[in-house]
């Protein structure tokens, strides 16, 4: 793992072009396979050592919304066509057809122990167990859910929608928690010690959520919604996008409310900060926009950029290998690199 007092860099493995724009973006659990869908529908199967293309998966007609790894070898997709599909991804065929149960499908979340999949469709979040059996439906909402994630340390599922935040058991149909608030939550993220639930929101915010009491810290000043959130591993920054700069939050002793977040500048003003992601175990954040930057950082040592690489096209997801040595990178003109930092 990286401490601070290694610099990290950026050094190309390998790179490749898929058709389209790269809406998602996984390593396997083994960390032999990368697994890359793109937005019209097809999702490409890698070998992550080489750059190999193994498989095209014809994923979703409609196009394909989110991805999860199930096992080793087996890839959950869902997509535009309303369907979840589960695929063998040592002869690259389809194993199960699932109906979510609306129009289309927004996302896929596997529990950490891997022993569930839930899936938000339209107003419904329906869970399944890892083989694909249908195990129930949670009341559906008032509004489209739009995002669905495990909590960390306990095996509860959290949604959101328009009018706040509902938290799940496997193991019934009645909310556990609710955080109820009069705005669209865009994205959700735990802090890994689950003391907060942070929100990027469609009204330019950010809301940290204290799990403990309910209490809600409103965070102001982004230029436009926020759909880009990233904890580090100790829980004390937040990482945010919104904008062009990537806005950190400090959260250890009082929390940040009330605090000057740090304001990391490096992606080009006219573009966005798409992606965000920090290191399971260390300290770097990467940051994606779609000036085609890769950009890193240590937070923790201030606003400095420590690395930086550039690809032709903007960068929409960033994914941490299994032992945070490497970083595949997808773009929205269907690039797919991997850098080792």
């Amino acid at each position: 793992m990286f401490g601070v007092t290694r610099k990290p860099r950026l050094k190309k493995k390998w790179e490749g072009m898929l058709s389209d724009h790269i809406i998602a973006l996984l390593w396997s659990p083994d960390g032999l396979l990368i697994a890359a869908a793109s937005v019209s529908g097809p999702v490409a199967l890698i070998d992550a050592v080489s750059g190999k293309l193994l498989y095209v998966l014809s994923g979703h007609g409609f196009g394909t919304t989110s991805i999860a790894w199930m096992d080793n070898s087996t890839l959950a997709t869902a997509g535009q066509d309303g369907l979840v599909r589960f695929w063998d991804v040592v002869s690259g065929g389809e194993k199960l057809a699932l109906d979510a149960g609306a129009k289309w499908v927004e996302r896929l979340a596997v529990s950490p122990c891997g022993s569930y999949l839930a899936s938000a469709s339209g107003k419904k979040v329906r869970l399944w167990d890892k083989k694909g059996a249908h195990i129930r439906d949670y009341p559906d909402q008032g509004s489209t859910i739009t995002d669905i994630l495990w909590g960390p340390g306990v095996l509860e599922l959290t949604s959101s929608s328009y009018g706040g935040i509902r938290i799940w058991s496997p193991k019934g149909e009645t909310p556990l928690r609710e955080f109820n608030w009069k705005g669209s939550v865009l994205r959700l993220a735990w802090s890994p010690d689950g003391k907060y639930l942070a929100t990027g929101d469609q009204d330019s915010t950010v809301h940290f959520w204290i799990s403990a009491t309910g209490q809600d810290l409103h965070m102001f000043g982004y230029p436009m919604k926020v759909r880009e959130l990233a904890w580090d591993r100790d829980s004390r920054f937040l990482a945010t996008g919104g904008g062009s700069q990537v806005t950190v939050w400090d959260c250890s002793g009082k929390g940040p409310e009330g605090t000057t977040p740090l304001q990391l500048k490096g992606h080009d003003e006219s573009a966005n900060v798409n992606v965000l992601a920090y290191q399971r175990n260390g300290n770097i954040l990467v940051s994606g926009a779609g000036d085609g930057k890769v950009l890193v950082w240590c937070p923790a040592e201030g606003v400095r950029r420590q690395a930086e690489t550039k690809l032709s096209g903007g960068v929409t997801q960033i994914a941490w290998s299994h032992d945070e040595s490497l970083i595949a990178v997808g773009t929205d003109v269907g690039e797919v690199a991997v850098y080792s930092i």
